[in-house]
């Protein structure tokens, strides 16, 4: 991307933003994947997963916000000193504050208030304005709502719209996905099946479309709370404790006929995987590495003990210390994590 130069020679503001943007690039992306190692119905396993947590602010989201202000600034769409302003349960607005506060941006974030505490003081710690909305208020769609209204108010306004900007697939097939595949094949592995609960949508299309262009048979596996299945049926929209995933509507970039049966895991399940992944491995991860982990480990029951899955570990434990994560979980009849015996993890840095 050319720089804007001025007259004599020095970088205009624009020119600036955008090598502070460059300069934040390998904070970003090419983590590990991670082979977890278990015991499940007698057999030895092994099931994958990038660990995301290894970004610059610990979550999978720094890898879309920083693409989507990376090509609105070589579409025009964005220039040095906007407002940035987008509606988060969380791990997006921080991405969104952390690297556009880096380049110089405003950042206002809309977040529904049922969020933890740590996410609405860690976006703060960046410098973005928190603007948080009740149920009463709309929820997840009043946040969107607002802060459109907000945006018009402003003639440098930039909206990144997360759930429906197709920059956000692009990033996962143009980064997150040729990274996979990448550790995969150094380990002389193709994988079968991924997984992953889907928050936009972004990673599953995303890093689905280019393993399907690599092995057509491959499965991609969309992964919802139990408690509230809005991909399988969008009008059971509940109550649930995946912070970041099934947010009340499926978003537009989501193409669920591209996509395989989803999977459903309990939010007190995946409360229970994240909590041993933790305590057992080392890997302190958030709620919904412990859904995805779950949802890896039915998905390769259903192909085979031998069959290779993928997943990803978006985010470390750190934005739940004051969540049910951090307090004990009654174990239910037919929970999967208790069935599951943690082994080991190796890691397998990026080509």
């Amino acid at each position: 991307m050319a720089m804007a130069v001025a007259v004599d020679g020095s970088l205009t503001r624009e020119g600036e933003a955008l090598t502070r943007l460059k300069g934040l690039s390998n904070l970003i992306g090419n983590t590990p994947l991670l082979a977890v190692d278990f015991e499940y119905k007698g057999s030895r396993r092994t099931v994958f997963a990038k660990c995301e947590q290894m970004n610059m602010t610990g979550s999978i989201k720094d890898r879309m916000a920083f693409h989507i202000i990376r090509s609105a600034y070589a579409a025009g769409d964005l220039h040095a000193g906007d407002t940035i302003v987008e509606v988060s349960s969380g791990n997006s607005g921080i991405s969104f504050a952390a690297i556009g506060g880096a380049v110089g941006h405003p950042v206002t974030i809309f977040m529904p208030d049922w969020m933890s505490v740590e996410r609405a003081q860690l976006l703060a710690g960046y410098g973005a304005q928190v603007v948080t909305v009740s149920k009463e208020q709309g929820g997840f769609g009043g946040c969107m709502r607002l802060s459109e209204e907000f945006a018009a108010m402003s003639s440098s306004a930039f909206l990144p719209r997360q759930f429906a900007n197709p920059a956000n697939v692009e990033e996962h097939c143009l980064g997150t996905a040729p990274e996979i595949w990448g550790q995969l094949q150094a380990q002389g592995l193709v994988p079968d099946a991924f997984v992953a609960a889907v928050g936009t949508g972004g990673t599953v299309m995303g890093i689905g479309r280019f393993l399907r262009a690599k092995t057509p048979q491959v499965q991609i596996r969309p992964v919802e709370p139990l408690e509230s299945p809005v991909l399988s049926n969008p009008s059971r929209v509940g109550h649930h404790r995946i912070e970041g995933i099934a947010e009340e509507f499926i978003p537009p970039i989501l193409d669920l006929q591209k996509l395989d049966a989803p999977i459903a895991i309990s939010d007190g399940d995946a409360i229970l995987a994240a909590q041993a992944l933790a305590a057992q491995l080392g890997l302190g991860v958030g709620i919904s590495s412990g859904c995805n982990f779950l949802a890896a480990v039915q998905a390769q029951d259903e192909l085979g003990a031998d069959a290779i899955v993928v997943t990803v570990f978006p985010d470390d434990n750190k934005k739940y210390l004051s969540t049910d994560l951090m307090r004990t979980e009654p174990v239910k009849e037919g929970y999967l994590a208790p069935k599951i015996k943690l082994h080991g993890v190796r890691a397998y840095p990026a080509a």
